[in-house]
């Protein structure tokens, strides 16, 4: 496992979200797949809310994009992985503070913030059937009646329990000295 690239957006705070090694090419084919996505300035805005720990939604995202990517080109799944990579990006793109209540907001995060991800997302940007199905059931099986339809949903749900995970136990804010 390894820190974030050069590439992608640097890291807020200290502690970090679970990253794992691609090879240069593989690098090469995740980035070609997020770049859209990571320059878009609604993407970005991500950073400003923290998901669990220290970790902000952005880098909680990216990990989860990252390996879910690298879980399928291991494993050798076949898969859609600009679909996938999308997908998972996009996962979380609720964009508020969920440790926050708010009284525009009904029901808990868990269950309910699919749904507003998937609203932000088409709202921006066309996405495929794929795309739509990780973004919507990313939460599974918490969320009982949304089981994932294809391959690429399964592995993003997997690889975001596993990023969740680590960064809430492991990525804990620290005091500066």
């Amino acid at each position: 496992m390894e820190n974030s690239s050069k590439q992608l957006p640097p890291p807020s705070r200290r502690a970090r979200s679970l990253r794992v090694s691609l090879t240069p090419q593989e690098r090469e084919q995740f980035e070609r797949y997020a770049r859209q996505l990571l320059d878009h300035p609604q993407v970005l805005q991500m950073e400003r809310f923290i998901q669990h720990g220290s970790v902000s939604c952005l880098e909680h995202s990216v990990a989860v994009a990252e390996l879910s990517f690298w879980i399928c080109r291991r494993l050798g799944l076949r898969a859609d992985l600009n679909s996938l990579v999308r997908g998972a990006l996009l996962h979380d793109f609720f964009l508020y503070d969920w440790h926050e209540k708010a009284p525009d907001r009904p029901g808990l995060h868990g269950f309910t913030h699919p749904k507003a991800a998937l609203k932000n997302a088409e709202r921006l940007f066309p996405l495929s059937e794929r795309e739509r199905d990780i973004i919507e059931k990313h939460m599974w099986p918490l969320t009982l009646g949304s089981c994932p339809r294809f391959r690429e949903s399964a592995v993003v749900c997997a690889a975001d329990k596993c990023c969740s995970l680590w960064e809430t136990f492991f990525c804990r804010s620290t005091r500066e000295p």
